[in-house]
């Protein structure tokens, strides 16, 4: 499948202008139905009630360029069957995140739920021989996979605590990762990569501060496993097995170390990772009193840093692959180190 310029610009435009138009759709429908995110919780941080449902938005948005995308393209039958294999797993989850939106589910069915999901994402990518980094053993590629896959979605889903935060950062990774793979010739990850990167930056004018709208766990999950699954199928050819390790996990590098510090910071504290908090990222810069516009400014911009040292390393000469991965480990840990000493709820 050999897909123009025109016509990556064409899906962009299309997932933009559809999901900005679909979300102020969904804000009103969850009005009437009253599926809003109410701040009854002591790590909810807005006054007043935002409607759900700007994940519905994402996931209609996402549907629609795809399938008409693909008649478009003029696909065949086999491709269009991997793109249905790489949606179809990540609108189930989502749509059990829509139930948790409305019903809010207990975190453990909602873990479960993930990792099935996760196993049978995994067990397709490995029987398939899609997955981009293969370690050469079928157990240890699905067992990484399913870690991906399930820490991935969840990293995003918690990422999801400021206005803008996780849909700005999700669109600025779909575009490293767009990038990346349409100049390795991987069309499919390319495709649903700048699909995925409209639809996010479509929602982003509804959910950039003050947020009109949010995702919920809906929007989050969907995002997330769609993201983490793009990113494992793709194969950054030439670079050696520790690089192309390395590539996914730079391009989600944000949400992984927002992550890594309320977990570490809430097991310290004796509290349960899952039990919500005060302690993100987009917290502690908060109480430095920098904003919320701020904020997500500074989370976009090591967002767009990580991507870029992703793309670096993807064109770097052999002999220069360990000097980007040591200097972007050292970032990393710094920005861990640093924010993990910012004072926490």
């Amino acid at each position: 499948m050999i897909v123009s310029n025109f016509q990556y610009l064409l899906v962009f435009i299309s997932a933009l202008l559809i999901c900005g138009a679909l979300t102020p759709l969904m804000k009103k429908l969850a009005i009437k139905f009253s599926i809003v995110d109410k701040p009854s919780q002591s790590h909810k941080t807005h006054i007043g009630p935002v409607p759900y449902l700007g994940g519905l938005a994402i996931m209609v948005t996402i549907w629609l360029v795809t399938l008409f995308g693909s008649l478009f393209i003029q696909i065949d039958r086999s491709s269009f069957e991997i793109l249905l294999s790489i949606i179809l797993p990540a609108t189930l989850i989502g749509l059990i995140g829509l139930w948790d939106d409305v019903k809010n589910l207990r975190p453990f069915p909602r873990f479960v739920a993930q990792s099935l999901g996760g196993a049978f994402t995994a067990s397709l990518i490995v029987s398939t021989n899609t997955i981009g980094s293969p370690t050469g053993n079928n157990a240890l590629d699905f067992f990484i996979t399913v870690f991906w896959i399930v820490g991935v979605t969840n990293s995003v889903n918690f990422f999801d605590n400021l206005d803008g935060g996780a849909s700005g950062t999700v669109a600025i990774s779909s575009l490293g990762l767009f990038m990346l793979a349409v100049t390795s010739g991987q069309f499919y990850v390319a495709t649903l990569s700048l699909v995925l990167a409209g639809s996010a930056f479509g929602f982003l004018f509804w959910n950039r501060n003050p947020a009109q709208i949010y995702m919920g766990d809906a929007g989050a999950l969907f995002l997330g496993m769609l993201l983490a699954t793009l990113l494992v199928r793709f194969d950054p050819n030439p670079i050696n097995l520790y690089a192309g390790f390395a590539i996914p996990i730079m391009i989600m590098a944000i949400p992984i170390l927002d992550t890594s510090v309320a977990v570490i910071s809430r097991i310290q504290r004796k509290k349960s990772p899952f039990e919500g908090g005060q302690d993100h990222l987009s917290h502690r810069l908060i109480r430095r009193n920098l904003g919320r516009k701020k904020t997500a400014l500074i989370l976009w911009f090591l967002t767009a840093l990580f991507v870029a040292l992703a793309i670096i390393l993807s064109n770097s000469p052999y002999r220069f692959e360990g000097a980007v991965l040591i200097a972007t480990s050292l970032i990393w840990t710094s920005l861990f180190v640093w924010f993990y000493r910012q004072r926490h709820n």
